[in-house]
């Protein structure tokens, strides 16, 4: 399977005095890639609250910046499904510019019930596409 790409063009609010990303900022694009490939499978967020009562959140993230990004760059932000559980997934993430890997991450995301903040399984056709599709 092919990881999902994601277009992010580095704003000046996302860097530093220095004029590089700031080092969170990395886990806001890496969150706007597994968003845009959830909507891609055509799953909004807002809707898998109120019609499946289902929210993910983070629950670890490891993180290794190799390479710096800049202000006004376009970079490619990847999401891969490596291991898919009943209530949870794990990504494997790359941001990159030019093919060149800049930061690479795993984040491990949790399925909790929207209203009891416990762990709810993953409805079986979402987790179905998202190990299969990407």
């Amino acid at each position: 399977m092919s990881p999902f790409t994601w277009p992010v063009r580095v704003y000046y609010e996302d860097t530093d005095a220095g004029g590089v990303v700031f080092y969170a900022n990395y886990l806001k694009f890496f969150e706007r890639a597994r968003t845009e490939m959830l909507r891609a499978m055509g799953y909004e967020q807002d809707r898998l609250i109120a019609e499946q009562g289902i929210i993910f959140v983070v629950r670890s993230v490891q993180v290794d910046y190799l390479l710096p990004a800049r202000f006004n760059e376009l970079l490619q932000v990847s999401a891969n499904v490596s291991i898919a559980k009943k209530a949870s997934l794990t990504f494997e993430q790359i941001i990159t510019r030019d093919n060149a890997v800049l930061t690479s991450g795993v984040i491990r995301i949790a399925c909790l019930d929207a209203n009891t903040m416990r762990p709810k399984a993953i409805p079986e056709i979402l987790l179905e596409q998202l190990t299969h599709e990407h």
